[in-house]
């Protein structure tokens, strides 16, 4: 890297799951509109063609309206090659294919377990896991060998144990995970703002928030807009709209979108707990006990949101590839659209540019006292120059502390089974798990089926 008056040159990014068709774009949109930076990203897929294409397609980007930086991107043939020298990694992979995330979401359907997402917690997350983890232990090994001292940037799920791997293999990592659920949260309490007390035009980075938890089951202890402390507003709006759900804004085919709810279970765990909970109704849900929100599809209707299917995924899959061919025809215009995510910012802060604080799943230094040190948490951090400070979050509330040392546990043990390759041991989270609520037997049978489904990608365990 070279800094050039006020731009830093000569970035070096390798993206691992560089074929991705959907977060890889978004990047590259990214990349492109800040003003800056620029340099090289290397892109690196164990499939090689779709690297390719996005090598096309990312090179596009340079010439899009609009684009104020040049970025060159480069398909590699191999990890090492991709890492060599890297400044940043971003990591957001596909553990096996879609085949394997339909037994994940589905087969615990045969016992009466639904999942809404079944990609971070349940059965199909702790499986998930299991097949993801070596995976990542490759990654940590390659990152040690060809650039111990870059960024590393994780969105792929699950999340937690994702990040706690890359650390449990290389200590002393610099990586940390990026969600943007709590972001939808902040968006959902600046339209509160503009329902309850007539606020407009409030920006999502308006909204600030202590953040706490783990990963997809985040909560907030306190949120504030300007002087105005917003969990008395919260508890009102969660009251006014806790039988219809908040549907202001949304047209009404709202719940034909797969990724939507109506905040119906947020407003359930305030009244419940009388803190917020900061992700998305799918994602909360499979964190809690099965028959609260999951007993069945019509169950999570009746609370605003919907399971998503993966033949929708495989579905989307096809629309993208298709996608891509035009893109990389020229039949499909490329045009630059804000991401909404951090990630390129998060960049930018630690390269100097500017300082920035948002929330992200790191280690337990001690921000959240009363959860073990080590674990990956969410909380906020202060990005600069000066690298990655979390920020003092406080202990975990008295009231949901129950809630999320379970799933502490849980996935700590998850780890802990893939490292050493134990699948018995996987079984005790299973089994402790929310959404399984079975029997030791039936919950074995579920288990071994499970296994046997996703065996092609389980073969470093003894099974």
């Amino acid at each position: 890297m070279k800094r050039v008056e006020n731009r830093i040159e000569e970035v070096r990014i390798a993206y691992v799951g560089g074929g991705s068709r959907g977060w890889a774009w978004g990047l590259m949109s990214d990349l492109a509109s800040a003003p800056d930076m620029s340099g090289t990203v290397a892109l690196y897929d164990i499939d090689l063609e779709a690297a390719k294409h996005n090598e096309i397609i990312g090179n596009m980007y340079n010439d899009v309206e609009g684009a104020v930086s040049k970025w060159n991107y480069v398909a590699t043939e191999t990890l090492g090659e991709a890492l060599d020298g890297a400044d940043f990694v971003v990591i957001s992979i596909l553990p096996g294919t879609f085949d394997e995330m339909a037994s994940d979401v589905h087969t615990p359907e045969k016992y009466g377990i639904y999942q809404s997402v079944g990609d971070t917690s349940g059965p199909g997350g702790i499986v998930r896991a299991l097949r993801t983890l070596p995976m990542i232990e490759v990654i940590a090994e390659g990152i040690k060998e060809h650039c111990p001292n870059a960024y590393v940037i994780n969105y792929t799920n699950p999340m937690t144990m994702i990040t706690r791997t890359l650390y449990r293999v290389f200590p002393e990592i610099k990586a940390f995970g990026c969600c943007h659920e709590v972001f939808g949260t902040q968006r959902v309490l600046k339209a509160m703002l503009e329902d309850s007390l007539g606020i407009k035009d409030v920006t999502r980075d308006e909204i600030k928030v202590n953040v706490t938890g783990v990963n997809h089951f985040t909560w907030l202890t306190s949120a504030h807009y300007k002087n105005i402390d917003l969990f008395p507003v919260y508890r009102e709006f969660a009251d006014k709209y806790a039988e219809s759900g908040f549907t202001k804004g949304k047209d009404d085919n709202w719940m034909n979108n797969v990724f939507d709810c109506c905040q119906k279970v947020k407003f359930d765990l305030f009244r419940r707990y009388g803190y917020i909970a900061a992700a998305g109704d799918r994602h909360l849900a499979e964190f809690c006990e099965g028959k609260w929100y999951l007993s069945s599809p019509e169950a999570a209707r009746s609370w605003g949101f919907g399971l998503t299917p993966v033949s929708w995924r495989k579905q989307d899959l096809a629309n993208r590839l298709e996608a891509s061919r035009r893109k990389r025809s020229g039949e499909e215009k490329i045009k630059l659209g804000a991401t909404g995510e951090d990630g390129v910012n998060q960049m930018r802060a630690l390269l100097g540019l500017h300082t920035m604080v948002t929330n992200v799943n790191l280690p337990n230094v001690g921000q959240i006292p009363n959860l073990p040190l080590g674990v990956v948490v969410e909380t906020n951090a202060v990005f600069s120059a000066d690298g990655i400070k979390p920020v003092m979050a406080g202990p975990v509330p008295t009231e949901i502390y129950g809630l999320i040392s379970r799933i502490v546990a849980e996935q700590e043990t998850v780890v802990e089974a893939a490292l050493t390759r134990d699948t018995e041991l996987a079984f005790t989270a299973f089994l402790n798990d929310p959404l399984v609520t079975l029997g030791f037997d039936d919950a074995r049978k579920l288990y071994n089926e499970m296994l046997e489904n996703t065996k092609e990608y389980l073969k470093e365990y003894n099974i």
